[in-house]
């Protein structure tokens, strides 16, 4: 990633964390301590804690008292005991470094009534190299399952040699990627799809971020027949 090459001339680039709600006050990384992918450690007079749904919940002398004539929204930005609700979720390690490991409203919850946080699955399969994109989906269903756009170089050498030996290897990763996760997150088939996510057709944001909600409203009427095929890898392409 960009902080390792970075690294790598010697540059020590320190991350932080923190957002308007409170004067981006909040973590910073320290020299000498860094953890690339962690945004460092609460600054003093922080307050933190993670609450039970993985959100990041802070507390300080930098927060904000409220919306400006928004009493409701205010109320709902806030704990009962005053700690500010971020809206992201995220880890600490055991030297108290926060890890962001996505945000509140991606979660979504699959037939069984167990949250599944996408993000950080899809983070994972991203590390194919001819993947392009992915998007892990289930909502309301019995399993997840990811969506996955191949990068254009490999759908332009896409042939049946390279399909099946692709195809192995997608299954590879998914189960490599299940095995790290709990019974209710792992996925139960992989989607190649045939088009092309872009900016132009509304799937990606200007930043080439998925628009997930878009994603998921495409594909919704195909979700029953990829279930009842009963594959690991299901190719659109």
């Amino acid at each position: 990633m960009t902080l390792d090459w970075y690294r790598s001339l010697g540059l020590e680039l320190l991350e932080g964390y923190g957002m308007s709600e409170d004067f981006a006050y909040s973590h910073m990384s320290e020299p000498g301590a860094v953890r690339v992918g962690y945004v460092g450690v609460p600054q003093d007079g922080v307050e933190t804690r993670i609450a039970e749904n993985g959100e990041i919940l802070i507390k300080s002398p930098g927060c904000m008292m409220g919306y400006f004539k928004e009493p409701e929204k205010t109320k709902a930005a806030f704990t009962d005991d005053g700690f500010f609700k971020t809206g992201d979720m995220g880890e600490y390690d055991d030297e108290n470094r926060l890890k962001i490991t996505g945000r509140i409203k991606e979660l979504f919850k699959t037939s069984k009534g167990k949250y599944v946080a996408p993000v950080p699955i899809e983070n994972k399969l991203n590390t194919h190299p001819e993947i392009e994109a992915v998007c892990v989906g289930g909502a309301n269903q019995p399993a997840t399952f990811g969506l996955v756009m191949l990068a254009e170089e490999a759908r332009t050498a896409l042939n049946d040699n390279h399909r099946n030996a692709l195809g192995e290897e997608l299954k590879a990763l998914m189960n490599q990627t299940n095995a790290g996760l709990d019974p209710h997150e792992q996925m139960k088939f992989l989607v190649i799809v045939g088009e092309t996510w872009s900016i132009a057709n509304g799937f990606l944001t200007p930043t080439m971020k998925i628009k997930r909600n878009i994603i998921e409203d495409h594909y919704a009427s195909k979700i029953d027949d990829w279930f009842a095929q009963k594959k690991t890898i299901i190719w659109e392409l």
